[in-house]
C-alpha cells in the first residue's frame, strides 16, 4: 500500500489548525469544521477530487455503521442527546423546570450560591464527563438564569469542573480507562511493584492542571474573577441578556412551559436517570467480565463497561418518568407532539457540531497528526524538561484532535517508552503530566466532544464558551509548565505543588491588577 505523503508530517497539521483558526475568527463553527474535513480529505486522496468525495462518504457514513455493524459509541451518544433533550422539553412542559427554579430560589439566595451549586454537583454526576455537563446542564439552568449568570459563565462552571474531576476521580469512565492504559503499561515495562489504580492515585498528586484548575473554579464561584470575554458576558447578564442575540438561539432546549408544576417530577427524573445510568455501568461491565477470566470487581466492570449503552439505558429511565408525568398533566396529541418537536429541534445544533466533529477527527486520524506531534519530542532536550514538554505536546494533541481520550491512548504509552528508556523516575511524572495535558487541550479546543457538550448543557453559543473559557486555561497551563519544570528538575511532588502554588499566586496577583486596571465599567 503507498504511503500518503502527507502522513506525519508538518502537512498533517494544517486541517484541524484551519477548522480551529477559522472557528475563532469567523465564529462559524460548522463552516470552519467543513472546511477542515474537506482538506483533511484532498490531503489523504492527494487531492484527487474523485477520491476525495468518495472517501469523505466513507468517512460519514462510517459515523454510524463500520465494520459491517453498527458505530456503538456514536449512535449512542447521539440517541442520548436526542432522549435528553426530550426529557428537558417534558419537564419543561409540565412546569418542573420551573417549579425547581422558584424552590431554589427560596433557598440559594444570591449568585454566589447558585454557582456553588452548579460546581457542588459535579460530585454527584463525576461517574462521566457527557453526563455531567448534560445533565447539571439541565438542572442548574434555570436558576443560574434567575440570577443573571451568563450561560457563558455556567458553560464554564461545567466543563472546568467535569473533565478535571473525571480524570482525578478513578470511578469514572475516564478513571476506568486511563488505569486500564496504566495497567498495560505497567506490565509492558515489566513493573510489579505497584497496581495500575495505586499508580493512578499517586499520579492524581501530580495533574497539576486539574488541580489547579479546580482551585481556580472555587475563585470563580467565589466572584471577582471574570477573566477577558467573561467579564464582558456576566456585565451584559447583569443587564437581562443572558446570551448574545446577535447569534441567534443557542444550542439546547428553550423554557415553553404552559401549567403549573412540581419539584419532585424534575428532582425524580434526574434521580431515575442517574441510578439507572450508575446501574447499568456496573451491569454492562459485568456482562463484559464475564466472557473473560477476569474476577468482578467494581473498578473492573467500570474498566470494561459500556458508556454509551448505559447512558441511553438512564435516558430511556428518565423518559419514562417524564412520560409518567405528561400523562398525569392529561397533555392533549398536539401538545405531546410540540413538545417533543422542540425537544429534538433544541438539540440538533450540538448534533450537528458533534457529527462534524467525529467527522474531522476521523481523518485527522488516518494522517497520523498525533504521532507526528509525538515524533517531535523525540528530539534533544534536557532530561528535565521532559513532563512539560509531554504536557505541551498533549495540549497540542489534544487541541487539535479534539479528544483527550484519543492523546491518552496515544501518549502515555509513548511517554512510559521515552522515559523508561532515559530515567524510570520520571515515569510517573511524565505520564501525569500527559494526563494533564490532554484535559488542557480538550479545554481549549473548539472541536472537543466534551466543549461541545458543555455548550449545549449550558444553552451557550459554542464559539463564546471557547473564548470565555480559553484564558483560563492558558493561565493554568502556565501555572502547569513551571510545576512539571521543577519536578522534572527535583523529582520531588511537593517542590513541583509548590512552585505551581507559587506560579498560580502570582498569576492571580497579575489578574487581579489587570481585573482593576482594564474591568469594563
Amino acid at each position: 500500500m503507498e504511503l500518503h505523503p502527507f502522513i506525519q508530517t508538518s502537512w498533517s497539521l494544517l486541517p484541524p489548525l484551519l477548522a480551529i483558526l477559522l472557528a475563532i475568527f469567523t465564529r462559524r463553527v460548522l463552516l470552519s469544521l467543513g472546511l477542515g474535513i474537506l482538506l483533511a480529505a484532498l490531503l489523504l486522496q492527494q487531492f484527487d477530487p474523485i477520491s476525495t468525495l468518495v472517501h469523505l462518504g466513507k468517512s460519514v457514513f462510517s459515523l454510524v455503521w463500520e465494520d459491517n455493524a453498527l458505530n456503538d459509541w456514536n449512535v449512542n451518544i447521539l440517541v442520548f442527546l436526542l432522549l435528553l433533550g426530550c426529557i428537558i422539553s417534558m419537564l419543561s412542559r409540565v412546569g418542573a423546570t420551573l417549579a425547581f427554579a422558584e424552590w431554589a430560589q427560596l433557598r440559594i439566595k444570591n449568585r454566589r450560591q447558585a454557582k456553588v451549586m452548579t460546581g457542588l454537583l459535579v460530585f454527584l454526576f463525576f461517574i462521566d464527563d457527557y453526563f455531567h455537563s448534560l445533565s447539571v446542564g439541565t438542572i442548574c439552568r434555570p436558576i443560574t438564569d434567575r440570577f443573571q449568570i451568563s450561560r457563558a459563565k455556567l458553560a464554564y462552571l461545567l466543563d472546568s469542573t467535569a473533565a478535571p474531576v473525571c480524570v482525578l476521580m478513578p470511578i469514572s469512565s475516564w478513571g476506568a480507562y486511563i488505569i486500564a492504559l496504566i495497567g498495560g503499561i505497567l506490565v509492558s515495562h515489566g513493573i510489579t511493584g505497584q497496581s495500575a489504580l495505586e499508580t493512578f492515585l499517586v499520579m492524581g498528586a501530580m495533574n497539576f492542571y486539574a488541580i489547579f484548575t479546580l482551585l481556580m473554579v472555587l475563585l470563580v464561584i467565589k466572584g471577582g474573577w471574570d477573566l477577558g470575554a467573561m467579564a464582558r458576558h456576566e456585565q451584559r447578564a447583569l443587564a437581562g441578556e443572558l446570551f448574545d442575540p446577535a447569534k441567534g438561539a443557542p444550542p439546547g432546549v428553550v423554557d415553553h412551559t404552559v401549567t403549573p408544576g412540581r419539584v419532585r417530577d424534575l428532582l425524580l427524573t434526574i434521580g431515575v436517570l442517574t441510578v439507572v445510568t450508575v446501574v447499568s455501568l456496573l451491569v454492562t461491565g459485568a456482562q463484559a467480565l464475564s466472557k473473560s477470566t477476569i474476577p468482578f470487581s467494581i473498578m473492573a466492570a467500570l474498566e470494561q463497561t459500556d458508556v454509551g449503552k448505559s447512558l441511553v439505558i438512564g435516558g430511556l429511565a428518565g423518559l419514562l418518568v417524564c412520560v409518567y408525568a405528561m400523562v398525569k398533566h392529561k397533555m392533549s396529541a398536539a401538545a405531546w407532539g410540540h413538545t417533543l418537536k422542540v425537544g429534538i429541534k433544541g438539540m440538533l445544533p450540538a448534533i450537528y457540531i458533534l457529527l462534524f466533529a467525529w467527522t474531522i477527527a476521523g481523518l485527522i486520524g488516518e494522517l497520523e497528526t498525533g504521532k507526528y506531534l509525538a515524533s517531535l519530542v523525540e528530539q534533544s532536550l534536557p532530561l528535565f524538561m521532559l513532563p512539560a514538554v509531554l504536557f505541551l505536546l498533549a495540549g497540542i494533541m489534544a487541541f487539535a484532535t479534539g479528544t483527550s481520550w484519543g492523546t491518552f491512548g496515544i501518549m502515555l504509552p509513548i511517554a512510559a517508552d521515552m522515559t523508561m528508556a532515559i530515567d524510570a523516575q520520571l515515569l510517573l511524572a511524565s505520564m501525569s503530566a500527559v494526563m494533564a495535558g490532554a484535559v488542557f487541550g480538550d479545554h481549549c479546543s473548539p472541536i472537543s466532544d466534551t466543549t461541545i457538550l458543555s455548550s449545549t448543557g449550558a444553552s451557550c453559543h459554542h464559539i463564546d464558551h471557547v473564548m470565555t473559557q480559553l484564558p483560563y486555561a492558558l493561565s493554568i497551563a502556565v501555572v502547569s509548565v513551571m510545576g512539571y519544570l521543577a519536578l522534572g528538575y527535583t523529582t520531588s511532588v511537593l517542590m513541583g505543588l509548590g512552585v505551581a502554588l507559587l506560579c498560580f499566586i502570582a498569576m492571580l496577583a497579575m489578574w487581579s491588577w489587570r481585573i482593576k486596571r482594564y474591568a469594563p465599567r
